[in-house]
């Protein structure tokens, strides 16, 4: 290999101008393509680390999301809360609403506007709980913490109430829009299912009983139906598989499809037949298609982009087009604005971002 001492001054010039103009033109594209026909009015709203899980609260103008930034001294997930800026020359300003104690995730905003719910690990310990050693399981592998209980509080962070408190993982929290009821997804029976309560915790019910791993589930505009994420292991083979990696805290998040029901859980069917892993889906404003991440056109499992589907699992169609990670999509509750987070415009990096656009049929 030639090393820069070995190239003449000029070339050395040359080369560093030409890798100069790349990095800027990378920083520069388009935050939409141009076969992105849905997305109009493209802004990044946020920059460096990994920012995810964006959800809109009730009153179109707020969102939640979780974000990791060593950078900043933010080694694990935490909750932040922002306004959606008026335009394009507004920046976007967001504040820390976790304790900043162990690990966070999934929040949704309450329909008071007052108050968001959240899993955490803070109970547990204070720092970030270990993640999964991959040298040694040699497997693409989700934690399922027993440490995350539903807690739901202000938007100065102070806790105001504790919805869950039985053993084993409890998270992945969504609210109705009709504000009546959480779906949640826990481990409290053995398996990985999906529950309802009402919204101080009270009046639980399990609405799915099938071996697997059952989450991210939301529900529709009107609030009668739910989608959701499931992995469905079927042989032998595939249930040790399962069972095992449970056993440690585990899911392996590598096969899942999408599945809907009615809101208590009666009458679910299976949507996409893709294969590979079909996951955050989210019902188009109408009621009548979802939108999701999947990576089944490619054979290596990567890049994620977003689809659109029937709920009849007919009419697939790709509305995003980056080349590494496209996931985590939501529409506000009025239908105009869609967000979801991406790796493009990261300038060749691994940071995630969440990008907001208006919405168009």
């Amino acid at each position: 290999m030639i090393s820069a001492h070995t190239i003449s001054k000029g070339l050395f010039t040359a080369f560093i101008l030409s890798t100069s103009l790349i990095a800027k033109a990378q920083e520069q594209k388009p935050l939409a393509y141009p076969d992105e026909q849905h997305f109009k009015n493209m802004q990044q709203l946020t920059t460096g680390g990994d920012n995810a899980e964006a959800y809109f609260g009730f009153d179109n103008e707020h969102i939640t999301f979780q974000r990791t930034n060593p950078k900043e001294g933010v080694m694990c997930d935490r909750i932040y809360y922002g306004s959606i800026p008026k335009t394009k020359k507004d920046k976007f300003n967001y504040k820390l609403v976790s304790t900043g104690k162990g690990r966070t995730t999934c929040a949704y905003l309450m329909p008071d506007h007052k108050h968001f719910l959240y899993a955490s690990t803070h109970l547990a310990m204070d720092t970030c709980p270990p993640m999964p050693d991959r040298s040694v399981i040699k497997k693409y592998v989700w934690p399922i913490y027993d440490s995350y209980d539903i807690f739901v509080a202000d938007l100065k962070g102070n806790i105001t109430k504790r919805l869950t408190s039985t053993p084993g993982y409890d998270a992945e929290a969504t609210i109705s829009p009709k504000g009546d009821r959480i779906i949640f997804t826990s481990m409290r029976n053995g398996d990985i299912d999906l529950y309802t309560m009402k919204l101080d915790g009270t009046d639980v019910k399990q609405i799915t009983n099938t071996l697997g791993y059952d989450g991210g589930a939301c529900f529709s505009p009107d609030g009668k139906k739910i989608v959701w994420r499931a992995s469905r292991p079927q042989t032998e083979t595939e249930i040790k598989e399962y069972k095992d990696l449970l056993a440690q805290g585990l899911v392996m998040p590598t096969h899942m499809e999408l599945f809907i029901a009615n809101a208590d859980g009666s009458d679910a069917h299976q949507v996409t037949h893709l294969g590979k892993a079909n996951w955050a889906p989210a019902f188009t404003p109408s009621g009548k298609k979802i939108v999701f991440a999947s990576d089944y056109e490619y054979e290596r499992g990567f890049p994620f982009n977003l689809y659109l589907i029937n709920l009849d699992g007919t009419g697939l169609e790709r509305i995003s087009h980056d080349d590494s990670f496209d996931a985590f999509p939501m529409f506000s509750p009025d239908g105009k604005k869609f967000i979801f987070s991406s790796n493009r415009n990261n300038g060749g990096g691994h940071d995630t971002n969440v990008f907001i656009c208006d919405w168009v049929d």
